[in-house]
């Protein structure tokens, strides 16, 4: 069974947020294109990946104007509450020197291997990837301290304590 395609032209506002609690937190991705907006839930870990992925991108490029990342930042503002179109299976992005865009290509996370994953084609301004880039990197940091010994992430119910300071 075809599962839906997201090819956009361009993309008018692209964040990450969070639904729940540090330690019970789910992380989306959010796109938005005129009135529409797809919601993706995704691992915490990927969209780390995905800030700092991009940020080496980003370096290679040329500098942007503060004020239009602010711009972009407030424009991206995240929908709460949220219920996931699809979950991500994979991530990867592509560069379109011709239009300046970064483009986000995403692929739905499937259980049964005989359905077609569900993809989305995201093009979006340098400007929404810088902010992209600010709110990942807030958001990654705001979560549950690690351990000082293995870097776990401590639970703050048992009094951040560690298992490993047996």
């Amino acid at each position: 069974m075809a599962r839906p395609e997201i090819d956009w032209d361009d993309t008018d506002g692209f964040t990450t947020g969070t639904v729940g609690d540090p330690g019970r937190r789910v992380f989306f991705l959010q796109a938005r294109r005129s009135d529409h907006v797809v919601s993706l839930k995704v691992e915490k870990q990927q969209v780390a990946g995905l800030a700092e992925f991009l940020a080496g991108l980003m370096a290679d490029l040329p500098p942007l104007d503060d004020d239009a990342v602010a711009d972009a930042a407030t424009a991206a503002q995240f929908d709460d509450p949220v219920e996931a179109d699809w979950v991500v299976g994979s991530l990867g992005v592509t560069y379109q020197q011709t239009t300046d865009r970064l483009v986000l290509i995403v692929e739905e996370l499937l259980r049964d291997e005989d359905e077609q994953p569900a993809q989305a084609r995201f093009p979006m301004r340098r400007e929404l990837v810088a902010a992209f880039i600010h709110r990942a990197r807030d958001l990654v940091a705001a979560g549950r301290p690690p351990c000082p010994w293995c870097a776990a992430p401590l639970e703050p119910s048992n009094g951040d304590w560690c298992p490993c300071a047996n």
